[in-house]
């Protein structure tokens, strides 16, 4: 029988900050092909709560992965990250017009 490798917390934070980093690309995409609605182009003040989340969430990830710094911190960071994505996306889904 082996031990049990043990867990690669860098590996784990860069994996889940390049996760919220695809979904936050991915919502300039969703929001672009949301039903115009009434015409304002009110769809795209998404962009600024996505933003702040990535802002305060994944780009300090990035920061802690490159330097090394706080494996299991950082994880927790982007994993909070990630459950603060969904619920904004939750609340925007709901907002946005339906086709």
């Amino acid at each position: 029988m082996n031990a049990s490798t043990p867990l690669n917390f860098r590996k784990m934070a860069a994996l889940v900050a390049a996760v919220g980093t695809l979904f936050w690309l991915y919502t300039f995409y969703a929001i672009a092909h949301v039903p115009p609605g009434d015409g304002t182009g009110f769809q795209w003040l998404a962009v600024f709560p996505l933003g702040a989340i990535f802002g305060l969430f994944f780009l300090p990830s990035w920061l802690l992965v490159a330097l090394n710094r706080l494996p299991r911190v950082t994880t927790a960071i982007g994993l909070c990250g990630l459950v603060a994505f969904a619920v904004v996306w939750a609340q925007l889904l709901n907002e946005f017009p339906k086709s």
